[in-house]
């Protein structure tokens, strides 16, 4: 900018070198208007202050050019405009970074808080649905039903005995579940998805399972891979429909609409919530987002 002003005014004094060149010149003419007769000496003198008027015209052009140039631009203005700009892209830039930092634990709340309903909720489905240890606490079995199953065939009469139903390994499921569930803790995520998804195969029937494919599908939306997040919450709710996993399975499958900026698809799925299931906490959250939206 300085260089551009230098030579703008470099430019603009050379016709004021050339008009005092000029002037010399007339000065001149009188002590050699000897050596010319008065007709030639008038002659030169007027095509002098011709040129002295132009060249003062133009030297006038150039200088208010000049200065219509700095007062259009405010070059003062400009810096002072560019300096306050600079001083609030650095807050913006904190100010971004605090927030980031602040929604990065709020996710770490949210996912340790639906961590420990998740624990809860099996605890509870363990208690609900395990046969009491040696017998003690059940039902008695019904007289004329004594299958080893509950609600089972009744055995055979006679010696015959009846077929050997082997249990589900409940102690190796959870195991398995556990250390699926540790390496979604520990952010790694690709291999939860990998353990997430095999328990939920191989153990299809175990009441794990919908809990297995919710959790691999919460892994895949921290990996930003919403689509296939929501391909498995689809899964859960299609082969678990009565699972508790649900209402919050539709909850994921909102936020990864949103954050693929599908709009529409976000309020289906919400609204599917707060209609399906009007009691959840799941529902509260989405009326919130609905509200917002």
């Amino acid at each position: 900018m300085k260089e551009r002003e230098g030579s703008g005014m470099r430019g603009a004094l050379a016709p004021v070198v050339l008009v005092l060149a000029l002037a010399a010149q007339l000065a001149a003419v009188p002590a050699r208007g000897a050596l010319f007769d008065d007709e030639e000496a008038r002659r030169r003198v007027e095509s002098l202050r011709a040129r002295v008027d132009q060249l003062e015209l133009a030297l006038q052009d150039r200088m208010r050019a000049l200065e219509d140039t700095v007062k259009s631009q405010g070059l003062v203005d400009l810096l002072r405009d560019i300096e306050q700009i600079k001083g609030d892209i650095a807050k913006l830039r904190g100010q971004n970074e605090v927030l980031s930092y602040e929604l990065e634990q709020a996710s770490k709340r949210q996912r340790d808080l639906y961590l420990d309903l998740d624990g809860r909720l099996r605890k509870l489905e363990s208690a609900g649905g395990a046969p009491a240890a040696g017998g003690q606490g059940g039902p008695p079995p019904a007289a004329e039903n004594t299958s080893p199953l509950p609600g089972g065939p009744a055995a055979p009469p006679g010696n015959a005995r009846p077929p050997v139903v082997s249990a589900p390994d409940v102690a190796g499921e959870q195991r398995a579940y556990d250390a699926a569930l540790d390496q979604f803790k520990s952010g790694n995520y690709p291999a939860a998805v990998t353990s997430f998804q095999s328990f939920a195969r191989a153990n299809p029937k175990s009441a794990l399972a919908p809990s297995a494919l919710y959790w691999a599908g919460n892994a895949q939306y921290a990996m930003k891979d919403y689509r296939a997040a929501i391909a498995t919450q689809r899964q859960l709710i299609a082969t678990y429909p009565d699972s508790q996993k649900v209402p919050d399975a539709l909850l994921n499958i909102a936020s990864s609409y949103s954050e693929m900026r599908d709009n529409s698809g976000a309020r289906r799925a919400l609204e599917e919530i707060v209609a399906k299931y009007p009691g959840t906490e799941a529902a509260g959250k989405a009326r919130q987002r609905l509200a917002g939206r």
